[in-house]
């Protein structure tokens, strides 16, 4: 047995739904307990050093990072509600098994080599996306993170506190950052682009050309999370005449098609996948809708624009609601040397730039090279348990991140 088919039959039944079959790890639960847990116990079998940093993102170390900044690789082991197996995961255990590779062909790195798992990279608990890589490189105020709350009313200094740990701690770590010297994430495709035959999603995915089972990320476009709150009256349902009622879910359902409408004519992609109504009866008049928008697009001004007129439709004619900003990540275009670099490593990797928000555009953002390998996903679809990428197609992704550290640390 491979290291990386014990690792992923290891991670397998952590956090699994046994009627949807998907995921649900999130942030400061006992199911990231397990999965930190089993980070450490992976780093220490490999005689790695395990670093935490202020923000509660893990580090396994190959060498001393204190001495020269090092080589980093990883990406995170958190999921959606019901997400799939393979976004973040394959990448913390490809890098993993990547290390195994190199060190099976006595391989000696002429610098520090890391393995991270990142904390709350998809903010499926406090609805902050990549909050780890935020906090660490200082873009999430600690202060603000310390207040997110969940669907349960739950804070996450509140959570730390029950994960035995010191809320007041977390914050912006520059000597955690400054271990770094570029970071390299692997990621399944969360799209078919990949594909060689991308219409016919009834081919034989084994027989595809193996030189696009990985690619080179190039970009990650400019995105965002707001918070739509929308207000009316509470009333009966049954003997409360229509010309009477204040609805918010009438509010409500003209923010999600506005929102669809605008999403087309400007090129972008708009979605709002989670609502609360309140009091969310069935026979009672809504009287509060919260709903979160989330935005994208190459152009970051064609988002802002969409924002802008959904928020001005929101409030105009006397309509009571708000539009508030969760967060927003600039474009991101990966460091072009370090790229080159990767791509005169890979020469036949196609290039790929995606939507998708990743901790590797975070750090981006911050001023360290960072870069992104993509695995070829044959459904298509992410977040969601029908995610899949090939094994044949996971060891051609080890062997390519295995490459590329060979490349940039030998």
């Amino acid at each position: 047995m491979s290291s990386f088919t014990r690792m992923w039959e290891d991670l397998v039944p952590v956090g699994r739904d046994p009627l949807t079959r998907g995921y649900r790890r999130f942030a400061w639960t006992r199911e990231d307990h397990i999965l930190r847990e089993w980070f450490a116990g992976e780093c220490a079998a490999r005689g790695l050093t395990l670093v935490e940093d202020r923000a509660g993102n893990q580090w396994g170390w190959w060498g001393d990072p204190d001495a020269t900044p090092g080589l980093v690789l990883g990406s995170h082991l958190d999921s959606v509600a019901d997400g799939g197996a393979f976004d973040g995961p394959l990448g913390v255990v490809s890098a993993f098994a990547a290390l195994d590779a190199l060190r099976d062909k006595g391989f000696r790195p002429r610098m520090p080599v890391g393995v991270a798992n990142f904390a709350d990279e998809e903010g499926g608990r406090f609805g902050v996306a990549c909050a780890g890589s935020r906090v660490l490189t200082g873009v999430l105020d600690p202060r603000r993170a310390r207040a997110l709350r969940d669907d349960a009313g739950v804070t996450l200094a509140q959570a730390l506190r029950v994960a035995g740990r010191d809320p007041e701690a977390l914050g912006p770590d520059p000597e955690a950052l400054r271990r770094v010297a570029a970071y390299v994430e692997l990621h399944v495709e969360q799209g078919r682009a990949l594909c060689t035959e991308p219409d016919d999603p009834f081919g034989d995915p084994e027989s595809w050309d193996p030189r696009r089972a990985v690619a080179i990320g190039t970009e990650i476009w400019p995105h965002g999370r707001w918070q739509i709150d929308l207000f009316g009256e509470a009333n009966h349902a049954g003997t409360t005449q229509l010309e009477d009622r204040s609805d918010a879910m009438l509010e409500f359902a003209a923010v999600v098609a506005s929102a669809r409408v605008l999403a087309r004519e400007s090129g972008c992609v708009a979605t709002i996948g989670k609502v609360i109504a309140r009091p969310n009866a069935v026979n009672a008049i809504p009287e509060h809708v919260t709903a979160w928008l989330d935005a994208r697009g190459p152009d970051p001004e064609a988002v802002r624009r969409l924002v802008d007129t959904i928020r001005g439709e929101v409030s105009e004619d006397g309509a009571r609601g708000t539009v508030n900003e969760d967060s927003w990540t600039p474009a991101t275009t990966f460091d072009p040397t370090l790229r080159q670099r990767i791509s005169d490593i890979l020469p036949d990797a196609p290039l790929l730039a995606t939507g998708a928000g990743h901790d590797a555009g975070i750090l981006a953002n911050a001023g360290k090279p960072s870069a992104m390998l993509f695995v070829r996903n044959p459904t298509g679809v992410s977040h969601s348990p029908a995610e899949r990428a090939l094994a044949g197609d996971c060891a051609r992704g080890v062997e390519a991140l295995t490459a590329v550290v060979a490349g940039l640390a030998g």
